[in-house]
């Protein structure tokens, strides 16, 4: 199990004590805005349970993102390979949920950035991806700082919504590793 650590933030294994914090991050209408659905308790426990499982069958996933000052998890930035198929998968992409209180502080990139080097570095990774829908312009932004380019003939509709829901469309955001060694080495 690999913990990743950032001046100001540790990304970990998931522990109980997540639950509940993770569990009030996920009915938080602002915050699941653009999922398609919130999660109830149940769902948000077995999410905390599968990430948790994810990270200790391979080393990596989406990691429990905790504030190393005061040690509270405010919510997850991580690695995952996408569970449906599209015209870019299979791939890895990042992805991060975070409580609302936690917002503006920067904490995403700045783990987001962690989990790049880790996923090219370490993992060896030809590329990352991103996808969001189009409205997500918080998320966009977060795919931008971290070096992100959108790929507007990558945008696809998410095969898990049906036809005309409102979230179907989604962007596409890829990072290969060639232009993130460009952009961290100078």
């Amino acid at each position: 199990m690999t913990d990743l650590f950032t001046p100001r933030l540790r990304l970990r294994q998931w522990r109980a004590s997540d639950r509940e914090p993770f569990a009030r991050l996920n009915a938080d209408p602002m915050v699941m805005e653009f999922m398609s659905g919130g999660l109830n308790r149940t769902m948000s426990d077995q999410f905390a349970r599968d990430a948790d499982a994810e990270i200790a069958r391979q080393g990596w996933g989406l990691w429990a993102l905790e504030l190393r000052a005061s040690g509270a998890f405010v919510g997850f930035v991580g690695l995952r390979a996408p569970s449906f198929e599209a015209h870019f998968t299979p791939c890895v992409e990042i992805g991060w949920r975070l409580e609302r209180a936690s917002w503006g502080n920067g904490f995403v990139t700045e783990a987001g950035l962690e989990c790049l080097r880790f996923a090219f570095e370490t993992l060896g990774l030809p590329e990352v991806v991103s996808f969001t829908v189009p409205e997500n312009r918080r998320s966009r932004a977060v795919m931008e700082r971290l070096g992100m380019v959108r790929d507007a003939d990558g945008d696809f509709d998410h095969p898990r919504l049906p036809e005309g829901h409102p979230l179907r469309r989604h962007v596409l955001y890829r990072l290969r590793r060639q232009e993130w060694r460009r952009a961290t080495t100078g």
